[in-house]
């Protein structure tokens, strides 16, 4: 009981955050730029791999820095992931062809394949049950702040300095998230704790999925898909409409924060099915729009209703994941939840590269993909609200 009423706003917690949102702009800040950046190497075919192979190692990395969380402990595995984003965000600079380019977009992947998931875990380790909503809300809303200004710090820079001083300042904002790291103290209870062996990188399949999240793996991989898409496709799309390429991820960023602020403790007081439902629907208007934007208004709604969603659905589904999980392993379930988010966006870059192929008249079909996939998840989230309620009859 004397945890239920312990402040989650702690020094050890503000570190967190802030370390988070630095991190998130580190990496972030290139998304607009490297779309021009690969077509200008002759990739433009290979857009959508831009996104999908950081995804892609994200994913893969995500069974160990899970296992490795829930032993080595969550501090060494978040500074991991910053030392990645620092070092590969200082080679992009001397990287000048496609397969280059796309290779060290493979291996700086590992970045946000660990960092999060260590991040996550250690949230858990500290909030209260009742306030867990609340705390992801809260911490969603550095790493929502570091995605936004990322992308516009970065499209900045370049336009003011040039592309290689970009890549060098998201390379500053990972060393300092890794300086920040170094004031945290350990959450891992110390009788867990273990020194690191090559024996611990030996991954079973229970290492790599936790069942006990599977509603939130399925939920997650049906609403990322559109973050993949439009991760891909957003830049290209408000560069034809006049706006800057930067212009989603501020727009989005900022309803996703308003979300945040007013309904932080929303799924804590109403459970997160109901507001996971109202994040599908919300979602399902916004592919829409974006599958019909033929104006800047139009794009800039469904920004705004994009950022709603995601503003609801990220860190209700961070809380959905702890609940249903063992506190035993909660890096292993919220590494599944990752999974499933890689999963997602990882398909939904893909499809939307492959479908888009630089032809505007194209790109409208993503967005109708991810609408149907939307809908197919505010349809399961119904089933698991019928089935709950049976099991508690």
């Amino acid at each position: 009981m004397e945890r239920q009423n312990t402040s989650i706003y702690t020094l050890q917690f503000w570190l967190l955050c802030s370390s988070n949102f630095l991190f998130c702009a580190s990496f972030s800040m290139m998304i607009p730029e490297l779309p021009d950046y690969l077509a200008a190497m002759g990739g433009k075919d290979y857009i959508g791999w831009i996104i999908a192979l950081f995804t892609l190692t994200a994913g893969l990395a995500r069974p160990f820095s899970g296992k490795l969380t829930d032993t080595i402990g969550r501090i060494p595995i978040m500074a991991i992931g910053s030392i990645v984003c620092f070092v590969c965000s200082g080679i992009y600079p001397f990287v000048h062809t496609a397969f280059a380019l796309l290779t060290l977009r493979f291996f700086h992947g590992f970045s946000t394949g660990t960092k999060p998931t260590a991040t996550a875990a250690y949230v858990a380790d500290v909030i209260p049950e009742n306030r867990r909503g609340e705390a992801q809300g809260m911490l969603g809303i550095f790493t929502a702040v570091g995605m936004s200004f990322g992308p516009t710090i970065g499209s900045k820079v370049t336009s003011l300095f040039s592309l290689d001083m970009m890549f060098y300042s998201s390379s500053i904002f990972a060393l300092l998230s890794i300086l920040i790291l170094l004031n945290m103290e350990e959450t891992l209870p110390k009788e867990k704790l273990q020194k690191f062996s090559f024996k611990l990188l030996k991954i079973k399949w229970i290492d790599i999925f936790e069942p006990r999240v599977i509603p939130v793996f399925v939920v997650m991989v049906l609403v990322s898909f559109a973050s993949g898409v439009a991760l891909t496709l957003a830049p290209n799309q408000s560069k034809d409409l006049g706006l800057d390429k930067s212009i989603y991820f501020t727009i989005s960023t900022l309803s996703s924060l308003a979300i945040r602020f007013f309904f932080a403790k929303s799924s804590d007081k109403y459970g997160r099915i109901p507001v996971l439902m109202i994040s599908s629907v919300v979602l399902v208007g916004s592919t829409v729009l974006f599958a019909l934007s033929s104006t800047p208004l139009l794009f800039k709604i469904a920004a705004t209703l994009f950022g709603f969603s995601w503003g609801f659905n990220t860190p209700t589904l961070a809380a959905w994941a702890v609940d249903l999980s063992d506190e035993r392993y909660r890096g292993r379930a919220m590494a599944t939840m990752y999974i499933a988010l890689e999963l997602g966006i990882g398909l939904g870059a893909l499809l939307a590269g492959k479908l888009y192929e630089g032809t505007p008249e194209s790109m409208a079909n993503p967005y109708w993909v991810s609408g149907v996939l939307a809908v197919l998840s505010f349809g399961y989230l119904w089933f698991q609200s019928q089935r709950k309620t049976v099991l508690i009859n």
